[in-house]
């Protein structure tokens, strides 16, 4: 603020120096109000008039007022006076001008076309009350609350900024040049760009800029170095008037040929629209170039006002661009604004600055500059007008921007501009017209975005990549691991290259499937006395210390967030080695094959079974009667001697039997599987660690080894919680022997974390003395690593690709790591012992079945001794009384009757029930009872 005041100061100074008083027509200069609509109001408009924006804007802005003049539906019967002041190009001079325009009264001002002007003389409408409609100031910070008497009646660099970053992010490029003139309008424009291009995960790369009226040397100097870059797509947001200098720089450089590509804002469009003619050589100064216009909808009006273009006084062209649709259409919004002013009862007076009176008898004559008293009444008319006017609908939305901002694709070919399609904040890019999108929801999606096919510079149809590494460069800067250990992986090589081994031989190949040639030189990263830290490595990629990291590195979530990998060439993942020692058989073994929970059930179903046997056979099968030691020794030899099927007892019960079936089958496959396992167990080598995985190393208190440099070091301490008191750093293979042999009691290890790939060339260096225990509990791989969005990184990883699908990868691979692998993981005993989980399914049907064969068994009984009962009753009560016995009571002797009952044979029994019931049939022969006509079975 104080910059400005300072400005607005000695801008004062030079206006006392030039003023020339001012004759105010139609306006009265106190304080005294006049009629409610005045003859006349002063209306100023303020631009360059020999500008590409100036020569149109200038015919339609008397054009405007001509017709509004004319018109008696709207002012009704005020006049507008326009007075025009000429900015001539000059940031200083145009600032003097718009002083001296504001000593006239003026109730608004239409213009200026340089942001740099308005953003200066806005604090002097902020001042004054005087709104400022601008059809040509389009830095999207004019919109800021700093400016409220700031009304743009043309789109904001803020939209136009918006649809670039579509269109790269269309074509899929990540990084741009912009090349800006370096003042308010492209500053601020290029800033939002930026904002723009973030939001799409791309950036400029690097921002070009050149001071207002810079000389060519200037240019040509900014354009050499530009083309050093790696980016190959360039945005130009420049002034109209100085902008097809910089596209003739560079076609004498050779920057309009094949892979380059060039994206002009609206200036471009402004200066070809405008000219009468344009001269071959400039359209082969601009072949290929993509443009974007302010987009203005085919209208009625638009056609009327383009035929009387050439009829209209004060044209200096046969054509026009936006501008002067943007122009004629703020003479109107102010007319319409009037109108509703003077509607509403507004007035037109003015009335002195008391800030400005101090300067009264000094140099300085700043009453000349009054307060316009009713502006704010104005500026919310004007906010709120709403009409369709030559370049589309007029309305601001609540930041005072026009509601529909919309842009034409163009692309520059031959002698005309070809239409690609259109950009609008509504449905970003397609080649629909926006007025026919705005019928239907908005779609935003990357499916929806679309283009006509596009002639880039070179005359060719096939998109460019957006970069190319630039054969003028410095070779890549690539950093290489020195490893000590694990050398088949990248060390250090005394030929050209500097570097050989595994990743190298990838990244050589990956390199020579490129299209273009990628200079490099690799640069040892470590002392060669120990491993480098992996971490620092991929750190000082990302801080651009070097171009590229080539080597055995890890990636890993922390690493992605600083720099970007290729695709993986070669999984990874961490695995704890451990020493293992071999089980020998000991007189114990044959119990080994079960657990003792295997054990202890099979014992108990064996008694289980010959129980059931025993209560289903002992009523009809003499073989499971006698005495009670007898049955008891019975049961307990028939149950275990089904085990080996020598069983010698026969079954004749039908229950009996389906039990015994059953049973049979689950003793074979318990056989089959011990014999199994026991074999196994025999004579298959036996091997076992005190460490069985990561679960058991962490809750133990074991020390661990990790390999010297790997991310497995802060990977166990931040992701696992383990001591780092408990991490060992192993420098050499021998260390890893030597660690592993000692173990923790003799000062080593207990096991060592290390990735798949080393952990498979160590155990086949040692021979297999050591074994990997429990699972993989990191899934990883390797890559090679970039600065964040490098192109290089996307067009390797398909490089990557194609050599994982050709087989070179793998021919690579067993160039230099091929090895005779070890058996594995350990097999610890527990592992092989056959537990519960494996055979339950068998015991509960075999349960289930002895269950429902005791049921059904139990229920005959009890049906059996019920019949017996009743009959015995009957025959009691028909007994004479003196003959009948004394009887005790049914509660004392059913038990024991019962268990009597059970234990006779079947056939006695059905021996009594069938005397019984002939004896009932002969005391009552005409009773004949349902239950009594069968006999039992």
């Amino acid at each position: 603020m104080e910059g400005h005041m300072h400005i607005m100061r000695t801008l004062l100074l030079l206006i006392s120096c030039l003023w020339v008083p001012m004759e105010v027509l139609g306006i009265t200069r106190n304080a005294t109000a006049p009629s409610a609509r005045p003859k006349v109001v002063n209306v100023g408009a303020l631009f360059t008039l020999n500008s590409a924006i100036g020569r149109s804007a200038k015919p339609a802005l008397f054009a405007a007022v001509d017709d509004i003049n004319s018109d008696s539906s709207i002012l009704k019967g005020t006049k507008l006076k326009l007075i025009l002041q000429d900015t001539n190009c000059s940031g200083f001079l145009g600032t003097v001008e718009a002083m001296q325009l504001m000593g006239n009264d003026v109730i608004a001002a239409i213009g200026p076309q340089s942001s740099g002007i308005a953003h200066v003389i806005s604090h002097v409408m902020n001042e004054l009350q005087v709104p400022l409609v601008s059809f040509g100031a389009t830095d999207p910070t004019l919109s800021a609350l700093q400016y409220p008497y700031f009304l743009r009646t043309t789109t904001s660099d803020y939209f136009q900024m918006y649809a670039v970053a579509d269109l790269v992010e269309f074509f899929g490029w990540r990084e741009i040049v912009a090349i800006f003139v370096d003042d308010d309008y492209g500053r601020n424009g290029i800033s939002i760009l930026g904002d723009a291009l973030a939001k799409k995960r791309a950036k400029i790369s690097y921002k070009a800029a050149f001071t207002p009226g810079a000389p060519t040397n200037d240019i040509d100097s900014l354009l050499v170095g530009v083309n050093l870059m790696e980016s190959r797509v360039f945005v130009i947001h420049v002034n109209p008037d100085s902008g097809l200098k910089i596209f003739s720089i560079a076609k004498r450089l050779g920057m309009m040929g094949n892979g380059y590509v060039w994206i002009a804002t609206d200036w471009l469009p402004s200066v070809l629209d405008s000219s009468d003619t344009v001269n071959p050589d400039t359209m082969d100064l601009i072949q290929g170039v993509i443009a974007f216009r302010h987009h203005t909808p085919d209208s009625d009006e638009k056609k009327k006002f383009t035929s009387r273009w050439i009829n209209l006084k004060d044209k200096e062209t046969t054509k026009f661009n936006s501008y002067a649709l943007y122009s004629y259409d703020s003479v109107w919004l102010l007319a319409r604004a009037l109108d509703a002013f003077f509607d509403d009862g507004g007035t037109v007076t003015f009335s002195d600055d008391p800030r400005l009176q101090d300067s009264n008898g000094t140099l300085l004559e700043l009453n000349a500059l009054r307060i316009f008293d009713q502006g704010p009444k104005l500026l919310q008319k004007l906010i709120t007008t709403n009409f369709t006017g030559l370049s589309g609908q007029i309305q601001f939305d609540s930041e005072k921007n026009l509601i529909r901002p919309a842009y034409d694709v163009l692309n520059l070919g031959g002698t005309s501009l070809r239409l690609l399609g259109y950009w609008s904040n509504y449905s970003g890019l397609s080649t629909v017209a926006p007025e026919i999108l705005y019928t239907k929801p908005p779609n935003t999606s990357t499916s929806n975005q679309h283009l006509y096919d596009v002639i880039w510079p070179g005359e060719t149809t096939t998109k460019p990549r957006g970069w190319v590494f630039p054969n003028n460069g410095k070779p890549l800067q690539i950093a290489v691991p020195y490893r000590v250990t694990y050398a088949e992986f990248v060390t250090k090589d005394k030929g050209p290259r500097g570097a050989k081994g595994y990743c190298i031989d990838i990244f050589e190949a990956a390199i020579g499937l490129l299209p273009y040639p990628v200079p490099h030189d690799y640069i040892l990263y470590g002392n060669g006395q120990r491993n480098p830290s992996f971490s620092n490595l991929v750190y000082d990629v990302a801080q651009n210390k070097y171009d590229a990291a080539v080597g055995d590195i890890t990636i890993t979530t922390n690493r992605t967030r600083i720099v970007d990998f290729t695709q993986p060439f070669m999984e990874s993942g961490l695995l704890v080695v451990a020493p293992v020692k071999e089980i020998k058989s000991s007189p114990w073994s044959f119990l080994k094959p079960f657990t003792w929970q295997m054990w202890g059930l099979t014992g108990v179903f064996f008694l289980f079974v010959g129980a059931v046997v025993w209560i289903l056979e002992h009523r009809m099968n003499h073989e499971f009667r006698g005495s009670p030691r007898q049955q008891l020794i019975t049961i307990f030899w028939f149950s275990f001697s089904t085990m080996f099927f020598s069983h010698r007892e026969n079954t004749v019960s039908t229950l009996g039997r389906f039990v015994l079936i059953l049973w049979l089958f689950v003793v074979l496959i318990i056989n089959s599987s011990y014999t199994a396992s026991l074999t196994s167990i025999l004579t298959v080598q036996q091997l076992s660690s005190r460490v069985q995985g990561i679960d058991s190393l962490i809750s133990s208190t074991d020390p661990i080894g990790i390999q010297d440099g790997s991310f497995a070091y802060n990977y166990l301490i931040d992701e696992l919680n383990v001591a780092e008191s408990r991490l060992r750093i192993m420098k050499t293979q021998n260390d890893y022997i030597t660690a592993l042999q000692k173990g923790p009691s003799g000062g080593g290890v207990g096991a060592i974390v290390d990735e798949l790939p080393y952990i498979e060339l160590f155990l086949s260096s040692t021979k297999c003395a050591f074994r990997t225990v429990g699972q993989e509990f990191t899934k990883s791989g390797w890559g090679f690593a970039f600065p964040r969005d490098s192109p290089l990184a996307v067009d390797l990883s398909t490089a990557i690709l194609q050599l994982s699908e050709n087989g070179e990868l793998q021919r690579i691979h067993d160039k230099w790591l091929s090895r005779e692998g070890c058996s594995g993981q350990t097999n610890p005993m527990e592992e092989n012992q056959l537990s519960l989980k494996s055979f339950w399914g068998l015991f509960l049907i075999c349960g289930i079945a002895c269950v429902l064969a005791l049921v059904y068994f139990f229920c005959r009984v009890c049906w059996q001794y019920s019949r017996y009962s009743a009959e015995g009753e009957q025959h009691d009560i028909e007994e004479p009384e003196p003959a009948r016995p004394i009887r005790r009571s049914i509660g004392s002797t059913s038990f024991k009757d019962l268990i009597g009952f059970v234990d006779k044979k079947e056939a006695e029994i059905k021996e009594i029930l069938r005397r019984k019931s002939m004896e009932s049939k002969r005391h009552h022969p005409n009773q004949v009872s349902d239950g009594q006509s069968s006999s039992p079975t």
